[in-house]
């Protein structure tokens, strides 16, 4: 479907111009902070699927406390894990959990779900002006190679009432370690045993073809730049740059289903008791009939004991940050939708809550 239908042009206009003004905003607030030493600066880096959402929160978040700038950078997923595991950022953000065996000994890392997202079949088809459909062995197959023209049979025949050109399949991936990337291999494990067994998921993996580029904005660069290009980006970033996206088969209600906020929230239904237990857990191809199947949580981190910085922190700086990230998963969520991300449901805010109240500096918890 084109980005734009159903959704406000003017909208998609706004939302760029919040994007530019909460950058200019930081800007703005690290220059105050240089005369102000009362200033806290908070700094994060990660994910660049919820990228356009964390922008907005930074922006707000400093107009309501002038005293607190926050600074977050899009390195993708794998980028953020390893600056928070080497401390070198306040918080990170990530699409993809980071396994207890993974963390360093001792230094237990806090999953906050901030929203969830939609993953995106991008394409770059100029003939086409009715949605694509596919589903998730057709997009194996395409991203494993054995696809390689956009009139296959096995497209066609998703397609009956599309005119399908005789080209070639551009393909583009991400090329560094990426959340997002994280969630379309577990997608594609889960429904294709080709992919589960010769490629696997991962925040990053061997793609037998294709060419890569640098987090959401370089796929969604590649797939606008390319006729007859398919990727697989955010929805955020098809939706601020006009590009097409598929819907995609949902295998239990046996229809095409297209990414919207009630598709994606939908996706999430369900799994409450589980996150319960462990919030990292995996919503792709949700048994919800009406759930589009590729979507996911996505998560702040911060380390569970704060007292880990050395010299760089204090419990001032902590509590500064949970502060910010308790409103952003309380206040912050009424800026979700414009941006195309879906709310917390209340269950997981409360969720959320307890896992902020679990955080302690030397010992002692920071909210009370």
């Amino acid at each position: 479907m084109r980005a734009k239908k159903g959704i406000s042009k003017v909208t998609a206009i706004i939302a760029i111009i919040i994007i530019a003004i909460g950058v200019a905003g930081v800007y703005y607030a690290l220059t105050l902070s240089a005369s102000n030493p009362q200033t806290i600066t908070l700094t994060g880096a990660g994910a660049t699927f919820p990228e356009p959402l964390i922008k907005k929160w930074t922006f707000e978040y400093n107009k309501q406390n002038p005293s607190i700038v926050i600074n977050y950078q899009g390195v993708g997923s794998g980028g953020g894990i390893q600056q928070i595991m080497q401390k070198l950022v306040d918080f990170a953000g990530t699409d993809a959990p980071v396994l207890d065996e993974e963390m360093n000994p001792g230094e237990y890392l806090i999953h906050v779900p901030e929203t969830i997202g939609a993953v995106v079949v991008a394409y770059n088809i100029p003939e086409l002006t009715e949605p694509l459909k596919l589903d998730g062995e057709t997009i194996a197959e395409i991203f494993l190679g054995n696809i390689t023209k956009w009139n296959d049979p096995k497209i066609l025949a998703l397609n009956p009432e599309l005119s399908l050109p005789d080209e070639h399949i551009f393909v583009a991936h991400r090329s560094d370690g990426s959340g997002t990337t994280y969630i379309f291999t577990d997608y594609l494990s889960t429904v294709s045993e080709e992919w589960a067994n010769e490629v696997g998921k991962g925040k990053s993996v061997n793609w037998p073809v294709g060419v890569g580029a640098q987090g959401n904005p370089g796929v969604a660069g590649l797939v606008q730049q390319n006729p007859y290009s398919i990727g697989y980006i955010e929805i955020a970033y098809a939706y601020l740059n006009n590009i097409d996206y598929a819907w995609i088969w949902n295998e239990f209600s046996e229809e095409f289903i297209e990414p919207t906020l009630e598709s994606t929230s939908k996706a999430a239904e369900g799994f409450i008791e589980e996150m319960e237990e462990d919030v990292r857990i995996s919503i792709v191809n949700s048994p919800d009939p009406d759930a589009y199947p590729i979507a996911s949580f996505t998560y702040i981190l911060l380390y569970e004991e704060q007292n880990v910085y050395g010299a760089s922190g204090s419990l001032e700086k902590s509590k500064a940050a949970l502060d910010f990230i308790w409103w952003a998963v309380h206040e912050g969520q009424d800026y979700s939708e414009d941006l195309l991300y879906a709310k917390l449901p209340p269950e997981v805010v409360n969720i959320c809550e307890d896992l902020l109240r679990s955080i302690t500096y030397n010992g002692q918890p920071i909210i009370t």
